[in-house]
Order: structure tokens, then C-alpha cells, then sequence
């Protein structure tokens, strides 16, 4: 109750006992506080806390916990080459292993801050036409404060995101396996770093 003094009668109202009991009950099943907690923690991504972020991963549909591949660089031949400077392209003599078919994964967990940005991306990404200006938006509210980064357009139904910086793990995991990068249908994406 909002008022609770209006409830007790005159006759009541210097009651002590009788407004001790009213005045505890009122506040036992006031749901004010809960309210303002619920919004604080819950509903207001700016403020939430670690169970209203993984409240709001599930209903955008996105992980506070990725799947990490590592890239290892390979030797290889030159005609090879997907593009230039791609991760996951081969290089020469001495300058990289021969390829052991090992692929090695690790699970990377995102502090409240980086999944908070990414629920955000994830949100946008679910509605995005994805156009390059929209998937640049995207990628600068994620990364802006990395690096340069944009999205290319390769010809011949490819794309990259290409990073003018080196990703760290949390963000190689949310690029490679998070979903908010969206890519047009039918169009093959490439990931390149250009450190």
C-alpha cells in the first residue's frame, strides 16, 4: 500500500500495536521495493546485474559462454591464400608449423560488461537488414573502442569483417561463435586481421 495511514481508522490511529502490525505487514508484502530492485537488476540492461544479463542472453538467444577455435597458422604455398593477411591461411618456410590436424577448442566466458555490449549487438543483429552500413554499425558499437573495424564487401557473394587490431579471446569467441555477426543468405564470410 502506498498510504498506508489512510487505512486505520481515527478511532486506531495512536494505536502502537496496531500500527506496529499494520506498518510491518505493509512492509513484508510491499512489492515497492521489489519494483525498484526487479528493474535495477532484471529489466534495465544498463544496470543489470549477472542473472539479468544471462535472463536477457536467453531471450535475444545469445551465450555469456563461447566456443573458442584456435586459429593455427600452417605452413603452406602461396596459391593457397584465401585472402590476404586471413587468419587461418598458410604461410611459408620458417615462419610456421606443418598442419597436425589437431583443432583445439576452449570455452571463453564473457565478464557482465563484454556480454552486456554483446546482448546489445545480438538484439540489433536480430532485427539488422543486414546491409554494410548496418553490420558497420554493429561492428563499431561492438569494437570501437578497440580498433578500427568494418565490414567488406569481397565480390562474388563474399564478405569480410575485416579488424585493423588484434582480437583477444573473448572477442575472436564472439566473433567466431556467438551468432551477432549476422551475414547476409548465401554469402560467405570471412574473418581478417589486419594487425
Amino acid at each position: 500500500m502506498i498510504n498506508v495511514a489512510d487505512t486505520i481508522l481515527t478511532q486506531y490511529a495512536d494505536s502502537p500495536k496496531l500500527k506496529s502490525i499494520i506498518y510491518s505487514f505493509n512492509e513484508a508484502v510491499g512489492i515497492d521495493r521489489f519494483i525498484n530492485d526487479f528493474y535495477e537488476m532484471v529489466w534495465d540492461i544498463n544496470t543489470a546485474d549477472t542473472y539479468g544479463l544471462d535472463v536477457w542472453g536467453k531471450i535475444v538467444v545469445v551465450s555469456r559462454q563461447l566456443t573458442l577455435t584456435e586459429n593455427k597458422i600452417v605452413f603452406g604455398f602461396g596459391e593457397a591464400l584465401s585472402t590476404p593477411s586471413a587468419l587461418d591461411d598458410p604461410q611459408p618456410f620458417d615462419q610456421a608449423p606443418f598442419y597436425t590436424s589437431d583443432v583445439l577448442t576452449s570455452t571463453v566466458t564473457l565478464t557482465n560488461d563484454v556480454y552486456r555490449k554483446l546482448i546489445m549487438m545480438k538484439a540489433a543483429a536480430n532485427i539488422s537488414d543486414c546491409t554494410i552500413p548496418n553490420l558497420n554499425k554493429l561492428l563499431s558499437y561492438m569494437f570501437s573502442d578497440r580498433g578500427r573495424c568494418y565490414v567488406r564487401n569481397d565480390g562474388d557473394m563474399k564478405m569480410s569483417y575485416v579488424f585493423e587490431f588484434l582480437l583477444t579471446q573473448p572477442d575472436l569467441a564472439i566473433v567466431q561463435s556467438s551468432g551477432a555477426l549476422p551475414a547476409p543468405v548465401g554469402v560467405t564470410v570471412n574473418i581478417v586481421q589486419q594487425v
